[in-house]
């Protein structure tokens, strides 16, 4: 009895810290037995072109401030609003696009403020960079209000968000685009190309990780705005009572566009395991002793420091994906693509055809032959706009982001489709009920309906339509 008692005390005293009970959730993320008859097939489809593009923003903190940026950097684009509970966020929002001739309306009344922003008849796209759970309920209410999405990933943190995600999409006919690291440019783009001509023949495997530290090293934990988690307490509940892959994403997309994943191929099952934690609840500890706002995560339940997530596809190939950001490592995402004739192989990027690397000068060569047109058109266009400025590495406008906006204007087929941005979210529900279940097989939706098998190509990294939208 007294176990219990003491167990009770502990749980309230989560509750009241807000933070989820994992055991609970992933039991509460179990994949249901759905019947989805796909109402609309988004993939490939044509919405009306843009002309120019009205965009209201919903988060403009950290992230969202750094996306304000690069979409300001776009031609064509017009930010109408913008939306933060905290309204200093804004007004610095406000005062980075200085210049850009933007005039955009302030939303900062509450936690429902976002929902008069998605309510105006004067925007096209709403982008989302709140924390993780309000990004499904965000986006369902935008597209239902006949907005198009653009939303920071994941675009749904349980299985149950992605389906309603892909539903909506289906039902009102608009695009869901979910931001990550995607084959739109750098290697990636390259290695797609050279995919897609054979170059290492039958794809057998792949690699992708998010290894990033977040705990260690000095200022980690000085609560300003530059740290993921003293500043973000959100963020440090996600890794609290959860065990799982939480950000695949970022290794997933290239590996994921490279093997045709929901057109030509589908994930099947995945199996996860993760280690214990090593350092988080340590550092809870210490921290707790001398600021008591870690008080209340001192004994709590951290996440596993690594996680490996293995996936199979139907046509039986394999996927590895690893997350850690609690360890002292260096940073890795996509990793690696395997086929029958050879392998491409990151940090260092090489290339091999045989049991040894290639030579540096053979590889440049093949880097030169193989960069797409997309690639060169975003590198022309930075150019001509006066090149990379500094400032944070996400207020750089990417390839991605300049894409999409040209496809909205184009009225062309969105490159990372919604089946994509549920595909590619859902690992982390998977993944957590395969981590409670002892590494238990997990089979992975198809969001898609079976139109996987005739579904064409995304990415479009020849431009045969479009590419014409410049830079600032």
């Amino acid at each position: 009895m007294k176990n219990k008692r003491r167990d009770f005390i502990k749980l309230a005293g989560m509750a009241g810290a807000g933070i989820i009970v994992g055991s609970d959730r992933a039991l509460a993320m179990q994949p249901k037995v759905r019947d989805h008859m796909q109402a609309f097939n988004m993939h490939g489809f044509r919405a009306p072109k843009l002309d120019r593009v009205r965009v209201g923003l919903v988060g403009v903190g950290n992230r969202g401030s750094g996306t304000l940026i690069r979409l300001a950097s776009i031609e064509n684009v017009d930010i109408v609003a913008l939306c933060d509970i905290l309204p200093q966020n804004v007004q610095q929002a406000i005062q980075s696009i200085e210049g850009f001739g933007h005039s955009p309306t302030i939303y900062t009344d509450g936690e429902d403020a976002w929902k008069e922003l998605c309510d105006r008849d004067d925007i096209d796209l709403v982008y989302i960079a709140t924390p993780w759970k309000y990004h499904a309920p965000i986006a369902v209410y935008a597209m239902e209000s006949g907005k198009h999405v653009y939303t920071e990933l994941p675009v749904g943190v349980t299985l149950e968000e992605c389906w309603q995600v892909v539903e909506t999409s289906e039902r009102t006919k608009k695009h869901c685009y979910m931001g990550s690291s995607s084959c739109h440019e750098g290697m990636s783009a390259i290695v797609l190309n050279m995919v897609r001509q054979g170059f290492f023949g039958e794809l057998v495997h792949g690699e992708g990780n998010y290894i990033h530290d977040r705990v260690n090293g000095p200022g980690r934990w000085e609560r300003d705005e530059n740290n993921w988690f003293g500043y973000r307490p959100w963020r440090l509940k996600e890794n609290v009572g959860r065990n799982g892959n939480l950000y695949p994403q970022h290794g997933l997309g290239p590996v994921a566009q490279m093997m045709d994943l929901n057109y030509g191929d589908k994930m099947d099952y995945l199996v996860s395991i993760s280690s214990n934690d090593f350092t988080m609840g340590p550092k809870m500890k210490e921290l707790a002793e001398n600021d008591p706002y870690f008080e209340p995560y001192e004994g709590l339940k951290f996440r596993g420091n690594i996680n490996t997530t293995l996936i199979r596809t139907n046509k039986g190939r394999t996927i590895m994906l690893q997350h850690d950001i609690s360890s002292p490592r260096p940073g890795s995402r996509f990793q690696l693509i395997s086929g029958s004739k050879g392998i491409y192989q990151a940090d260092p990027a090489r290339i091999a055809t045989s049991e040894e690397w290639m030579k540096e000068e053979e590889f440049k060569a093949l880097v030169e032959k193989f960069t797409p047109k997309i690639t060169k058109s975003f590198q022309e266009k930075v150019s001509q706009a006066g090149g990379i400025k500094g400032g944070r590495s996400y207020e750089r406008v990417a390839a991605s982001d300049w894409r999409l906006i040209d496809c909205l204007r184009n009225g062309l087929p969105m490159e990372m489709d919604v089946y994509d941005a549920a595909l590619w979210s859902v690992v982390t529900p998977l993944s957590e009920q395969s981590v409670a279940q002892m590494g238990n097989t997990v089979k992975v939706p198809d969001f898609t309906s079976g139109s996987w098998k005739s579904n064409k190509r995304g990415m479009d990294i020849h431009l045969a339509e479009g590419g014409n939208t410049n830079l600032i």
